[in-house]
């Protein structure tokens, strides 16, 4: 890329056998045909890590101004022998940054560019099973706006997690051979698998529908007038919890189509004054949550939907760029009437709402990069 990255720190025994450039040997001879099924230790557990974080650091390279889109040499390239990409996944990846790169082009179509990135892996568990071993891995990465003025955001950041395969041949050659991820909301802005949908719990058609918001830049301005709420606290606490859960409150990352979204947005507008509704946990009127219960409209997509619009806590909006802070952007990426992501804006500058979201966990996304990267989605905006 053009500017620098942060390579993973290994610690432990680890960290005086990675020698940069060089593939970590495992623990039996490379090349000798073996009939054990291989173990993975510390060393080979490493070098998968450094290998994950060169997989990543290559596809955050594609979007950089100035950086990889396929062309030039990827960092994936150094490694060779014991660990290295299977031939089917470094086609996979070939075209995931190829990809990346048509991506890179529309963003800059929609204003957004970047300058600068730095991705991190944390290798958080491997099992092995015979020949096949599965990384179970976390990537931060954080990209640095190429054009800001004023007071727009310098930085977006987002945490993914991902599951690596490895499997290893006769001669204990180990294989990248897949990478999967498994947050629910698969909305990494260096992603490009379309995120699951969610499926409501009643029929659409029988419950307060919203209407669609334009994607169009520049709508007629719709500043906001109430004073019910504190939005500024509804933005504070996003972004104080955006990647470090609230133990007050369940953790659904992971747990069900949809993840954490709706429970993450739930908590930051209770934070700003919304109140209690109590009831029935599957009562779309009502709506509430703490550590130990919470109301289908508490933790749903399309159940907040119903109870935001029922109780006229909010009113939608006719535009996505109108949204200002504290207010809630959900997205339909197939289009079907069922709603599969909540958002909250948590930052506004130069006409642009940031949104601010978990399941994948995102600082600070402009809302011009989300309707770059999904154009036929379906845009719902709530006025809070």
């Amino acid at each position: 890329m053009s500017g620098t990255r942060r390579r993973v720190t290994i610690v432990g025994a680890a960290a005086t056998s990675v020698v940069a450039g060089v593939a970590l040997l495992p623990n039996w001879s490379a090349g000798a045909a073996v009939s054990d099924d291989p173990t993975v230790d510390a060393r080979t557990r490493a070098t998968f890590q450094r290998l994950a974080d060169a997989v990543f650091t290559d596809r955050t390279n594609a979007l950089v101004d100035g950086g990889q889109a396929g062309a030039d040499k990827p960092l994936t390239d150094g490694f060779t022998g014991d660990v290295a990409l299977s031939s089917g996944a470094a086609r996979t990846e070939d075209a995931t940054r190829s990809a990346l790169g048509q991506r890179k082009e529309k963003l800059a179509k929609a204003g957004e560019t970047y300058r600068d990135a730095r991705t991190t892996v944390t290798l958080n568990a491997t099992r092995v099973t015979g020949r096949t071993a599965k990384a179970e891995v976390t990537e931060t990465t954080t990209l640095t706006y190429a054009r800001t003025r004023g007071d727009a955001p310098k930085t977006t950041g987002f945490q993914a997690r991902h599951e690596l395969t490895f499997k290893a041949d006769r001669q204990g050659d180990w294989r990248l051979t897949g990478v999967r991820d498994t947050d629910q909301g698969g909305l990494a802005v260096n992603t490009l698998s379309k995120p699951a949908p969610v499926k409501a719990a009643t029929t659409a058609d029988t419950m307060p529908n919203a209407p669609r918001a334009a994607t169009t830049r520049n709508p007629a301005a719709a500043p906001k007038t109430g004073t019910t709420y504190d939005y500024k606290a509804m933005a504070a606490y996003a972004e104080k919890y955006w990647n470090v859960y609230n133990k007050d409150y369940p953790d659904f990352s992971g747990h069900g189509a949809g993840g954490d979204c709706t429970n993450f947005v739930s908590q930051s507008l209770k934070a700003g004054g919304w109140k209690h509704a109590p009831g029935y946990v599957y009562d779309y009127t009502k709506w509430f949550g703490n550590a130990d219960i919470q109301s289908d409209s508490f933790v749903g997509v399309n159940e907040w939907s119903w109870f935001a619009q029922n109780s006229k806590r909010t009113k939608p909006l006719a535009n996505v760029f109108q949204l200002e802070v504290g207010d809630v952007l959900q997205i339909d990426f197939d289009r079907d009437g069922s709603k599969d992501h909540t958002m909250i804006v948590t930052y506004r500058s130069g006409g642009v709402p940031y949104v601010t979201y978990h399941s994948n966990n995102t600082l600070r996304r402009s809302v011009a990069s989300l309707v770059a990267s999904y154009p036929n989605a379906y845009y719902y905006a709530y006025r809070t």
